[in-house]
């Protein structure tokens, strides 16, 4: 199946969200080739950014149920290799 280098930019303004975002990332653990969280504390928000290499329907997926948690917002850039 061919795969994508792509990367998933997730903004957390409702900390409730954190667990649910985690549990996903976890289901989709086998994808993620790292990722970084940066807690902002000034703004009151939380910034995550996963590196997947994935197909492009799984990636879809995932950024899509991110983005569909309350507080959310997720984008997704892709390489072009």
């Amino acid at each position: 199946m061919d795969t994508r280098v792509s990367v998933i930019s997730i903004i957390i303004k409702n900390d409730e969200a954190a667990t649910a975002i985690n549990e996903l990332l976890h289901e989709y653990r086998q994808y993620v080739v790292g990722r970084m969280g940066i807690p902002y504390r000034d703004r009151g928000i939380s910034i995550i950014s996963v590196v997947l290499d994935a197909p492009g329907d799984v990636t879809s997926a995932l950024s899509g149920k991110l983005g569909m948690q309350p507080g959310v917002s997720a984008k997704t850039l892709t390489a072009k290799l």
